[in-house]
């Protein structure tokens, strides 16, 4: 697996964790360019999450993308291997 990988799958066993729908986008070809790697359903609440691992940042599309999830109310983050608590601690606030 590669490191992402790794990541999303950390992520993944935080949203079952914390009773989360959740779906991820295929990024090819007819997706939103730059739309976060999960599209989340939490108590209600729209969330974004994009997954980074090592030193990778996230792309200027993709924080407009999160930006512009956060201006219309909902949550979005960006979660690598060092903040993946600070995640889960988020979710359980939801």
């Amino acid at each position: 697996m590669t490191p992402e990988s790794l990541v999303k799958k950390r992520i993944k066993d935080v949203l079952k964790k914390v009773g989360a729908y959740y779906v991820m986008p295929h990024g090819a070809g007819y997706g939103n360019a730059g739309a976060p790697d999960f599209i989340v359903c939490l108590r209600g609440s729209f969330i974004g999450i994009e997954a980074k691992a090592g030193g990778n940042k996230a792309t200027a599309l993709q924080l407009h993308n999160l930006m512009e999830i956060r201006k219309a109310g909902g949550k979005s983050f960006v979660v690598n291997e060092t903040n993946i608590d600070e995640l889960e601690k988020e979710l359980s606030n939801v």
